[in-house]
Order: C-alpha cells, then structure tokens, then sequence
C-alpha cells in the first residue's frame, strides 16, 4: 500500500469516528438501537436472506450498531479496528447486550479467524478497509461449503464523478471510490458466485447495492 492509500485510510478512520459522535450527539440510545435492529431486520427480508439458528456468522467491518444486532440465534464473529474507541466514547456499543456475539477490535486484514462460517456480512463496509483487494480474499476465504456472502456498498452511478472522487477525494470517509460494475468484477475475481445484485436505494452520485454472492459448486 502507498503512503498516500495509508494515510487516506487513516484519515478516514479518524473521520468515521468522529462522524458517529456527530450523529448520534442529539439522538436518543435506545431509540437509535431500536431503529438500527428494525432496520436490519428488514435489510435481511428485502434480501431474501434467512440465517437458521444454529449457523455461524461473521461480521466484517461490523461497527457500533452491525447487523450483527439481528443475528441472535446464531454464533457470530464481529470484526472493526474502531471497537476499542466505539466502547469508549460511544454509549451505543454496548457489547454485552449482544451474548451470541464475539467482537474483535482489529483491522479486518491483520484479523485471524478461527474457522469459517456459513454467513459472511460486509455492511456498508468495503469502501472503508485498507487493503480492498486483500479484504475480499478474506471474505471469499472465510466462508464456509454452501456458505454465502452478503455484501452492501456504495456504489458511484458516474463514471466521470467517480474519477474525480479518486483524485480529488470529495468522500474521506470511503478511502476506495467505485462504480457497481467494478464491485462486480472485484468479487468475480476472487472466486465468488454473485447470486444477487440489487439496488436498494438510488442516489444522485452513489447508489447502495447489495451482493449476495457464494463460491461456485464444482458439482
């Protein structure tokens, strides 16, 4: 990584968390909390995405409020550099509310998981790692036979105003700036299947799409 991508990023991690602050200053917790499981809940239906109890799961780049909340039932793993701080400085992160989950407080890249599983989550979190290409490898490697991966990002709907996002960064929260077709491909190249991709919500310059994707059967 260049020392220009290392310190995007780690701009971009001081931002978010400093953004979470800002959010959250005038908003009630629990209300907040109650909001945020909702609307994973119903992220999950739209999808088409149903975890049995009883089934492993991995959130990467998890968060303070991932959908990690609405996976009760099952054993999860939930991954973010920024934990340590969110436990600190955010009332929200409250980890012992969520006993079915396990949080580790580091880098998704440098994180060594003990097994695979058979949900693999990246919310809202692609665009946010150091090292992309070595994050998807990861994801891809994580998942367990007949397990699948449920990604969502933003994606640019402009080519031209993508470009000028890349040189001129007009987004710091989101060190990496690419369009659905890019995303694609990204996720093609490391072995994976896409099964699903759906535009959720439309937007002027990103769209939010979400990609449910597996690896190919050999049978």
């Amino acid at each position: 990584m260049s020392k220009v991508a290392n310190f995007r990023w780690r701009l971009a991690q001081f931002l978010e968390f400093h953004w979470w602050r800002g959010y959250l200053r005038k908003r009630s917790p629990s209300a907040y909390l109650a909001g945020k499981q909702a609307y994973w809940g119903a992220l999950l239906q739209e999808a088409g995405v149903y975890p049995a109890p009883g089934q492993t799961a991995l959130d990467a780049g998890c968060g303070p409020s991932g959908i990690y909340m609405a996976l009760s039932g099952l054993t999860v793993d939930a991954v973010d550099p920024l934990l340590g701080r969110y436990a600190q400085g955010l009332g929200i992160f409250q980890p012992e509310k969520y006993p079915w989950t396990d949080f580790y407080a580091v880098a998704f890249e440098e994180w060594v998981p003990s097994r695979t599983y058979d949900w693999v989550f990246c919310m809202n979190a692609l665009n946010h790692f150091r090292d992309m290409d070595a994050a998807i490898t990861k994801l891809q490697r994580a998942l367990a036979p007949g397990g699948y991966l449920l990604l969502s990002v933003d994606a640019h709907t402009s080519p031209h105003l993508k470009r000028v996002f890349q040189i001129f960064p007009g987004d710091l929260l989101h060190p990496h700036q690419y369009g659905v077709s890019e995303y694609r491909q990204m996720l093609e190249s490391a072995g994976l299947e896409i099964l699903q991709a759906r535009v959720l919500k439309k937007g002027q310059i990103f769209d939010y799409v979400v990609f449910l994707a597996a690896i190919p059967s050999r049978g």
